[in-house]
């Protein structure tokens, strides 16, 4: 899928690879371990293995069910990635004799509960990037400043849509009942990519629609975006560069309630001020729907799927962003934190302003 992109400079080129050398993830914690109760938690650094792989193998060590290890999220199998796992602290003793070649315990605490899905806050990372030359250099240092000033689009990445980037296609099918998939696990993860496709089309619409607000006047949008001159006004004045539409579902951020966008200047400054964001739709049943301009343009990438639906930020703002140009090797080292549920890759693609793979 072409999709738009944020940042207004041309394609910058560099090489760029997921592997443990160059792609290094470590979690950030939703918050600190007790030092005390029932639950050990590991600190663990893996590479070449996916978090289900990394479960697995310690779960057969010990000789239990996969569900009785808790992890809260699922990192890149082509990296460096360090993460938290916990598990009953009765297989605290095995754990300590337990040695593999790309697995080594870091670290281990306490704490009252198992780790689950989304007991996280996010991510930190450290990449590199190759075959880089002084004005590529330049450049990415300025999309870093912009990024870094104004965040960048919360696109779902390749990872997503499975190593062939179709999963998508049989997530459609499975859920119009076109298709069939026992697998529970198989048939959510396919959906879901059905989902994040949609949402990803829309996102790249809305990066459209910014662009064409920056380069026309708004006589001149009227008819082709169905809006009005003064929505079209007030949305070329608003100084951020993603253009809030009247009718969008803002959120709290990093988190919070959800409430609608009227195009009040009020609510643009908080965009600006990072203290809210625009959400995105993942279509499904029990979802809060965009409304008036936004929802036109939401409908277009809404399908009724016998699935809950969520809402999505559409825009996150990365933090402690640090680049460096190491003028010898031709790299540039990158090291910054993402929100959980957001992708380094689409960093690097915004970067690139082109597909990775």
């Amino acid at each position: 899928m072409d999709r738009f992109y944020s940042l207004n400079h041309s394609s910058i080129e560099f090489h760029f690879k997921q592997t443990p050398r160059d792609f290094v993830v470590e979690e950030l914690p939703l918050y600190e371990f007790s030092g005390e109760g029932e639950h050990l938690v590991l600190f663990v650094r893996k590479k070449n293995l996916s978090t289900l792989e990394l479960v697995s193998m310690i779960a057969k060590y010990l000789g239990i069910k996969n569900k009785e290890i808790g992890y809260a999220g699922l990192k890149d199998k082509h990296a460096m990635t360090k993460q938290y796992i916990s598990l009953h602290k009765k297989y605290e003793e095995a754990m300590d004799n337990f040695s593999h070649e790309n697995i080594k315990i870091l670290s281990k605490a306490y704490h009252n509960n198992k780790i689950r899905i989304g007991h996280l806050k996010g991510n930190r990372f450290y990449i590199i990037l190759k075959k880089v030359n002084p004005t590529s250099a330049q450049k990415i240092d300025e999309a870093l400043k912009n990024i870094s000033k104004f965040g960048m689009p919360n696109f779902f990445g390749y990872q997503r849509f499975g190593n062939d980037g179709d999963n998508h296609i049989d997530g459609e099918k499975i859920a119009k009942g076109e298709k069939k998939e026992r697998n529970p696990k198989i048939k959510k993860l396919l959906i879901n990519a059905y989902q994040s496709h949609l949402f990803n089309l829309w996102l790249s619409r809305r990066l459209e629609i910014n662009t064409l607000i920056q380069n026309f006047e708004a006589k001149e949008l009227e008819s082709l975006l169905n809006m009005t001159n003064d929505e079209l006004t007030k949305m070329k004045s608003q100084k951020h560069p993603f253009k809030l539409i009247r009718g969008d579902i803002m959120e709290h951020y990093p988190h919070g309630r959800l409430f609608d966008f009227d195009g009040q200047e009020e609510d643009s400054n908080r965009f600006n001020d990072k203290t809210i964001s625009p959400t995105g739709l993942l279509c499904g049943g029990k979802v809060k729907m965009s409304s008036d301009s936004a929802g036109i343009i939401e409908k277009d990438y809404n399908d009724e799927i016998n699935v809950d639906g969520a809402r999505r930020y559409a825009w996150v703002f990365p933090e402690k962003i640090e680049g460096r140009f190491k003028k010898e090797e031709a790299q540039y080292e990158l090291n910054f934190s993402l929100p959980k549920g957001s992708y380094a890759t689409v960093l690097i693609e915004e970067l690139a302003k082109r597909k990775l793979i």
